[in-house]
């Protein structure tokens, strides 16, 4: 069994596959001054209460953009599962090109979102990360990363909203029945959810025409990616598993053999 970590800015979300199968999910909040310790001892419980034994794990996968805890993970899973992870990077040469200004500044999350949605929905490709930053990255027909854009993720932009004003109260991030706002609180919700809705289809039918084609895959990930794309004209794919996905992939690509 194959062991796949994200470490992300808000969650690390950790997931165990059985060839394809993805046996066991669980997550836990990133605090990068966990000890490796804590990070073992969590690991090994959640394995213990999904029933799966440490001596079945075969490899672990690491994709992070949280720098300052890999030291403790990595030996988190030397000490308490026994393997040398693997740590991707945008150095690994994982059989997709990054036409990038400057290839180092991608991040592995982008990276290997990308090889995912190209190799399970083909390209080309937008594929859009609803995380604490939104990201959504290009990838063209022939498999290549193009580029993307970045913006504030939509609890960012809550927060940075309730923060700066004096009187605007912290909101539910909810759909609400009418675009029109009858008081403060729902004119919030509107402005928020609808206003992003509209971002994100104006920004995908932007890169769509940039990369030439009204025919290309929008896979939409992460924690508001079924919101969003209730409401979306664009998004064609949620895939909340994405980046597990994606970590799987390139195991198998860099090992050559299957997760079992």
């Amino acid at each position: 069994m194959l062991l796949v970590i994200d470490i992300g800015n808000t969650n690390i979300v950790g997931g165990v596959y059985e060839g394809e199968t993805l046996k066991a999910q669980f997550r836990m909040a990133t605090d990068k001054n966990r000890s490796s310790d804590e990070l073992g001892l969590f690991f090994t419980q959640m394995l213990l209460l999904e029933g799966i034994h440490i001596a079945d794990i075969t490899g672990v996968i690491i994709s992070s953009v949280v720098p300052p805890i890999m030291h403790a993970m990595e030996n988190a899973m030397k000490k308490y599962i026994h393997h040398t992870p693997i740590i991707v990077t945008n150095q690994m040469d994982l059989g997709m090109r990054i036409r990038l200004y400057n290839p180092a500044e991608l991040g592995a999350d982008r990276l290997v979102n990308a090889i995912a949605a190209y190799e399970l929905y083909g390209g080309p490709a937008l594929i859009i990360d609803f995380g604490t930053a939104t990201t959504i990255c290009a990838v063209s027909g022939e498999g290549d990363y193009v580029g993307g854009v970045i913006y504030p993720g939509l609890k960012v932009a809550v927060d940075a909203l309730v923060e700066k004003t004096a009187k605007l109260p912290r909101i539910e991030i909810v759909r609400p029945e009418t675009v029109i706002g009858r008081g403060t609180v729902h004119g919030m919700q509107s402005g928020i959810l609808f206003g992003y809705i509209g971002a994100v289809d104006y920004l995908v039918r932007r890169m769509a025409n940039e990369l030439g084609t009204d025919d290309v895959n929008v896979v939409a990930t992460g924690g508001l990616a079924k919101m969003i794309s209730a409401e979306s004209e664009t998004i064609t794919h949620i895939d909340r598993n994405l980046t597990l996905k994606g970590l799987r992939l390139i195991y198998e690509r860099l090992t050559g053999g299957a997760s079992a």
